[in-house]
């Protein structure tokens, strides 16, 4: 088995980066933009 690639969105899902959630299930992740380019900005990732 391959090591997946260490991103700032794997940090993420496992809490070492922290982030303003607004959903989470067993697929998906999804939080605020730290540097939203609309007034409502918010980045959905698979988990």
């Amino acid at each position: 088995m391959t090591q997946a690639k260490e991103t700032i969105f794997s940090k993420i899902i496992r809490r070492e980066i922290p982030a303003d959630i607004v959903y989470e299930d067993d697929l998906a992740l999804a939080f605020k933009d730290v540097n939203p380019q609309a007034p409502v900005h918010i980045l959905v990732i698979p988990k």
